[in-house]
């Protein structure tokens, strides 16, 4: 059972809500040049078409900050500058009118340099997002904490979460408190521990993600089960499924979290059976299709009035065990035919095709 959400802070990237009790949101990071406009502007198109609220892109030299004006000027999304080292560089991201920084106040240099961030992003009334990464922990913190007696898992989580309020600390004392939290590290047992620790003592809001989490099949598992385990505690405000994959991949993957979470309706719910030696016909090649049409509707901007469909391998597992979807298909007999149901009442048998197109026409008639 689901945890009642954690309590955090409200602020604002751009017109999107984040915390203070706000829809967990969607975030992904361009791969585009920056100092490519029209590239990054085209990727932020493709994410926000497939479903992402917030986008962050990287500025490492003052010709990508100056492609700023023209990104943010056409973007769909609001836009968050990823800085490092150079803060000359978050302060033109905020003269150019980003919607929000990402930076670490640890290496960005002197306090007057964090002094001018923190004033400026002030003014502007953006917020900054900051956070420890378990691959740049301050010098000797991790090792302090061995040194106590702490597992290994158990001192690099406590030294994320050491370096995340230091970070929150160095802001705060010029009186910056607009907000967003992060702790990551490639392992999940030591991302969910920290985010956990640091749930219990602040109450800014936290962006989650599993950092270097790999591949696109192995990394959207482990940050289902790192993002999900804190999602299902109540923690977690934004989310990033960090991915070695096309950045829409990452969108993808984060929609269906929050889905298996229960945070987001389906709008439908795809269900299908993982086969057995009962199933004689291909399955796996429809419930594909079924999937990929409904992701091609609903990336339309339309929207999909039906809770559940279904794709079932026989008539055990076909309208019995899926009584409860809209619509469905399932294996029917020897003769290659498929049963199509809807609320598990058989409403006829058809050739696969036949009953392909039955469903799709179902599912359009649905949408709108």
């Amino acid at each position: 059972m689901q945890h009642p959400r954690r309590t955090s802070k409200a602020i604002k990237v751009g017109g999107v809500q984040i915390g203070g009790g706000a829809p967990v949101v969607i975030q992904s990071m361009t791969n585009t040049d920056t100092r490519d406009a029209a590239a990054t502007l085209a990727q932020i198109r493709e994410l926000a078409a497939a479903g992402c609220e917030v986008v962050r892109v990287t500025v490492p030299d003052q010709v990508a900050a100056d492609a700023l004006p023209e990104i943010l000027s056409g973007s769909p999304l609001p836009v968050i500058a990823d800085i490092h080292f150079d803060y000359r560089l978050a302060l033109a991201s905020i003269k150019a009118g980003i919607h929000a920084i990402r930076l670490n106040p640890g290496n960005i240099g002197s306090a007057d340099r964090v002094k001018a961030v923190a004033e400026a992003a002030g003014e502007a009334g953006i917020p900054i997002r900051v956070g420890a990464n378990s691959g740049s922990l301050p010098k000797g913190l991790f090792q302090a904490k061995l040194a106590s007696g702490l597992s290994h898992d158990e001192a690099l989580a406590d030294a994320l979460v050491e370096a995340a309020l230091e970070q929150v600390r160095l802001l705060e004392q010029y009186s910056f408190t607009n907000l967003k939290v992060s702790l990551k590290a490639s392992s999940v047992p030591v991302t969910v521990r920290a985010y956990r620790i640091f749930a219990g003592c602040s109450d800014h809001p936290l962006h989650l993600g599993v950092t270097e989490a790999g591949t696109a099949f192995r990394g959207a598992i482990k940050s289902a089960v790192g993002i999900g385990a804190l999602l299902l505690d109540g923690i977690g405000d934004t989310i990033r499924v960090s991915l070695s994959a096309p950045p829409v991949e990452e969108i993808r993957a984060a929609q269906a979290i929050l889905e298996a979470a229960g945070l987001r309706e389906a709008a439908p719910e795809l269900v299908s059976c993982p086969t057995c030696g009962r199933t004689n016909w291909d399955l796996i090649d429809m419930a594909g299709r079924v999937e990929r049409f409904i992701a091609e509707v609903k990336s339309s901007g339309k929207k999909i009035s039906l809770r559940k469909v279904a794709v079932m391998g026989c008539a055990v597992n076909g309208p019995g065990e899926a009584a409860d979807a809209d619509i469905g298909i399932a294996g029917g007999n020897q003769a290659g035919e498929l049963l199509v149901f809807k609320f598990g009442k058989p409403v006829s048998r058809l050739p696969r095709e036949e009953a392909f197109a039955w469903l799709r026409q179902e599912i359009l008639n649905a949408a709108k």
